[in-house]
């Protein structure tokens, strides 16, 4: 057995310690169906800023993410912005949420729409999208963390046993101690997640001989045509190599399957729609029980501004782009090579075939010269795959038990049964997630593409909640509906299942370069705000009103603050359009054009990497102004009655009557 796979073990087994530890201790301490939900409403400040970060951002941050900047270049890298636009969600929502769940004591997202909606279909919904969302995010994740001891144990680990092996510990930890034992390891998570990055960032820069060696090599690497997509044939992007610029504002194509975008698959359009699915993130059913679970929205504005937006949006930009840029020099391209352009050959050619093995490879650099570094980095991996994996399985449990059970077979059930369920919920998300990572992966990544499309669906009904109270209970019911399918059809899953039925559909995956969430939400918006026009009552009207009289009482801006509302408003809109939408083909040759090598950039690195840097320090100074200066994410003024103290009993129809 090698030096780095016995450090991998040790690493691993101090890290399940700390699991089970916590895993146990916070099943002494849940002695009610809130404690165990949603951790008795008491979880501290920098536990949730740290614990929220780590949700928000998986192990497909540290693993995949990497591995798509090296396939698609800097045109794909504007995802990075999902450090800002992930926390914009909770901007707009968590707040709201948290004083609503205050108030009438709600434990599910399900409680709260049924509660404020006077009925019971949008409550189902809900639950099945927690089940569509956790189920295959949590499948991909522990799919993702078998690879990774596959290929750190050179073979050694079969990866569908190591995936049972890791599943387990989660499974014990979670399922004992509910969402207060995932937010305590999740802070340890997160710093971890971050620590990875950074180091396999600096593993990355230092192989490519450092920073100018690595802007030299990528001022070569634009001055060709080499690469996955060419060039961008001059279609609204200029003609340069699809590496270091986006091919344009939009393409009119029948969508991936049916035509293949012309240099490149991310325009401007289509990474602002993916940025859409993205900030499923925090607006999925799961996000609002982090939001029950603050004794304060204190906590809120610190994780989106300078958790996830400064200190996660810094470490994307630049050391995600050292991985993913680094490795096209580093020996991962073939062309490149061939080309001569490589500066070393440290990185194999079959990352060309399989991007995910990227991070991996990098971590087996240090495997002489540091064995100890790479059992390190594996168990942030490893914590990277499980933050968001753990925080879906207990709140996707909690749904299960509160929206289903307790509500349709047991509504008496005592605390003691409730946790039982949950338990049981947890164990069965886990093991259909397992199943369906170990006997159909094709079926896993058809529905791991559907997850955060699925979770973005909500912010209609999560609008008509917090902001809009003329969104009825049909439109915003009809609206989800609607929005799940358009996602599911603009999808490979929806796809071959209308073609199996003998339907050929005359579009492909993502059509007119489109993301399925941004179908999703056309159609969804569409169904809403017909069908709310057309459902208007006096009765549920002045019903919805008393939430909203809530809200405005406790949440209502000051004179000078409202006057800021439309700056707010432009600014927000502003940074949208230029920094991750059809404005930001401005970015391939503001500073330089990507053929112009090291001295015709401004700043000595492409142009557009120095747009994508420019905007993230705009997005962080949006995020403070909406959050502080807007006030979205502060502390009310004004103290909140409390209207029902059982947290562990679902709240009565019409509560806020």
């Amino acid at each position: 057995m090698s030096a780095k796979v016995i450090w991998l073990f040790v690493f691993v087994f101090l890290y399940w310690a700390y699991c089970i530890f916590w895993g146990i201790k916070c099943a002494r301490m849940a002695r009610t169906a809130g404690d165990y939900f949603i951790a008795g409403r008491q979880i501290s400040m920098w536990v949730f800023v740290l614990a929220a970060t780590a949700t928000s951002f998986s192990g497909w941050t540290f693993m995949g993410h990497p591995g798509l900047v090296y396939r698609d270049g800097f045109q794909y890298a504007y995802a990075s912005f999902y450090a800002i636009t992930i926390p914009f969600t909770g901007v707009l929502f968590l707040k709201r949420q948290w004083m609503l769940g205050k108030r009438f004591g709600y434990v599910t997202p399900g409680e709260m729409f049924s509660d404020y909606f006077q009925g019971d279909f949008i409550r189902i919904l809900t639950v099945i999208v927690a089940l569509l969302f956790s189920i295959p995010y949590l499948g991909v994740q522990l799919g993702a963390s078998g690879f990774l001891f596959n290929v750190l144990t050179d073979g050694m680990i079969h990866t569908e046993w190591g995936m049972w092996i890791l599943s387990l510990v989660v499974l014990i930890y979670v399922a004992s101690g509910g969402l207060r034992a995932v937010a305590y390891v999740d802070t340890v998570q997160c710093v971890l997640l971050a620590l990875g990055i950074v180091i396999t960032g600096l593993i990355a820069l230092n192989a490519a001989g450092g920073w100018d060696a690595l802007n030299a090599g990528l001022a070569k690497l634009g001055a060709s045509d080499i690469g996955k997509w060419g060039t961008t044939k001059g279609l609204g992007g200029g003609d340069y190599n699809a590496y270091l610029a986006i091919p344009g504002v939009i393409q009119f194509t029948a969508g991936l399957g049916k035509e293949t975008p012309v240099g490149g698959l991310w325009t401007g359009v289509m990474c602002l729609t993916y940025m859409f699915a993205l900030m499923g993130i925090q607006s999925a059913p799961a996000f609002s029980m982090w939001a029950f679970s603050n004794n304060n929205p204190r906590p809120f504005a610190p994780q989106q501004v300078w958790a996830s937006s400064f200190c996660i949006g810094f470490i994307l930009f630049f050391f995600t782009a050292f991985q993913g840029m680094g490795a096209h020099l580093l020996g991962a391209n073939p062309q490149v090579t061939e080309a001569g352009l490589a500066l070393s050959s440290v990185i194999p050619a079959s990352v060309a075939t399989n991007p995910d093995s990227l991070v991996p490879h990098y971590f087996n650099l240090m495997a002489e010269a540091a064995p100890w570094l790479v059992g390190l980095l594996a168990v942030c991996a490893l914590a990277a795959m499980q933050s968001t994996g753990a925080a879906y399985m207990s709140t996707a449990g909690g749904m299960l038990t509160r929206d289903l059970y307790k509500r349709y077979l047991n509504p008496s059930a005592t605390h003691e049964t409730q946790k039982l369920w949950g338990r049981m919920g947890v164990a069965f998300i886990v093991l259909a997630a397992l199943l369906v990572a170990t006997f159909s992966k094709d079926a896993l990544v058809l529905l791991g593409g559907l997850a955060v499309a699925f979770g973005f669906q909500m912010w209609p009904a999560l609008a008509a909640v917090c902001w809009f109270p003329w969104i009825t209970r049909q439109g915003a019911t009809w609206g989800l509906f609607a929005g799940l399918l358009g996602v599911m059809f603009t999808e490979d899953v929806g796809i071959s299942m209308l073609t199996v039925l003998g339907f050929e559909p005359g579009w492909g995956r993502w059509p007119w370069t489109i993301h399925s969430a941004g179908w999703g939400i056309i159609f969804n918006v569409a169904v809403c705000v017909v069908a709310s026009a057309a459902t208007q009552t006096e009765a549920t009207s002045a019903h919805r009103m008393k939430y909203h009289n809530f809200l405005r009482e406790h949440a209502t801006l000051s004179a000078d603050k409202k006057k800021l509302a439309p700056l707010a408003w432009i600014v927000t809109l502003a940074w949208l359009f230029f920094g991750i939408g059809p404005g930001a083909v401005i970015g391939n040759d503001i500073f330089g054009a990507p053929n112009a090598g090291v001295e015709g950039w401004t700043f000595g690195i492409p142009s557009i990497w120095a747009w994508q840097i420019l905007f993230w320090a705009l997005g962080v100074a949006m995020m403070w102004f909406l959050a502080y200066k807007m006030e979205m994410s502060r502390v009310p003024d004004k103290e909140i009655e409390v209207l029902t103290e059982d947290y562990g009993a679902a709240p009565a129809a019409g509560a806020a009557e």
